[in-house]
């Protein structure tokens, strides 16, 4: 039953990976406005301003598929770090977000990636697959997170300076491969400083000789870090990668590099560690949802879209 639940669920998200390139650049105006009205869906808790949305949108959850306004959207956030990119060629954008409290002051720790999928031509938004971590996950403490990733810089990469689409993947994989593969530890760009935010633990300390080594694997005969899905943004030295870590009980993950003069500077993580995800329980897998396309979402599906499975 286990096995056969993770691979109706792989088949599942499978089918929604990312399209095969355009042949043209997407408007990367338009992707960074709709991860804008993204965030303030959070914001204000509600899903009014979310347009242009696909015949066959889907939404994912920690690798599940989810009815859209059944779960974090309910409660208006006030974020206390964003950060987006863009990918102009799979029509994509990436957004970290960190959260401590909501709008009304109560704590509401999250930390949060979203990957948002547009259809090349219409750019309506067919997919939001979210990586939503809070207390209990992985190494978890928001406030620290949020201290650590404001410290940081990822601003834009000088345009002669900013590494290619190929080399930011090869980066990306190589490490995520040091878990199955003994030479993968070889490929990876390794930089000097170079700080990496696993939850909230941070290996760096302000010193030149930080080092994103520590802690790396040492056992190369652990399963895969499968089904991943890839957001990249060379213009600011950067990819996100969402995958399911198969040795940490099928839990959803999330890493985002930034690369440098073409090695690794920053390394940021969310893993739902014995969270589940695929396979874990004993249930049948959740349909795909499908919606009709309307002018917007509003909190509980009252107005908005109509489900068809």
């Amino acid at each position: 039953m286990h096995s056969r639940l993770l691979s109706v669920g792989i088949a599942v998200l499978g089918a929604l990976l990312p399209r095969a390139a355009a042949e043209y650049e997407c408007n990367r105006t338009y992707i960074q406005s709709f991860a804008d009205s993204y965030v303030e869906a959070h914001e204000n808790g509600q899903l009014n301003n979310l347009e242009n949305i696909a015949d066959n949108f889907t939404y994912i959850e920690n690798n599940k598929t989810r009815e859209i306004t059944s779960g974090i959207f309910n409660n208006a956030l006030k974020i206390a770090h964003r950060h987006t990119i863009v990918d102009t060629i799979a029509c994509a954008s990436f957004t970290e977000l960190i959260i401590t409290h909501n709008v009304s002051g109560e704590p509401a720790p999250y930390v949060i990636g979203a990957q948002i999928r547009h259809s090349p031509g219409d750019l309506s938004c067919y997919l939001m697959d979210l990586i939503v971590s809070t207390t209990g996950s992985w190494l978890f403490n928001s406030t620290k997170t949020l201290e650590y990733a404001s410290k940081e810089n990822w601003t834009l990469i000088e345009e002669d300076k900013r590494p290619s689409r190929e080399t930011l993947k090869n980066a990306a994989d190589a490490y995520l491969d040091m878990w199955s593969n003994s030479t993968a530890e070889a490929a990876v760009p390794w930089g000097q400083p170079c700080d990496r935010l696993e939850g909230s633990v941070y290996t760096g300390r302000g010193l030149p000789t930080d080092s994103c080594k520590v802690g790396i694997p040492t056992n190369h005969n652990q399963a895969p870090n499968s089904h991943r899905r890839y957001v990249i943004d060379p213009t600011y030295g950067s990819i996100s990668v969402f995958c399911i870590f198969e040795h940490l009980s099928n839990a959803p993950d999330s890493h985002e590099f930034r690369l440098e003069n073409g090695k690794l500077r920053f390394i940021h993580t969310i893993t739902l560690a014995n969270s589940g995800g695929f396979g874990i329980e004993e249930s049948a897998p959740q349909p795909v949802v499908r919606y009709r396309k309307r002018e917007g979402l509003r909190r509980g599906g009252a107005v908005g879209f109509s489900k068809r499975i």
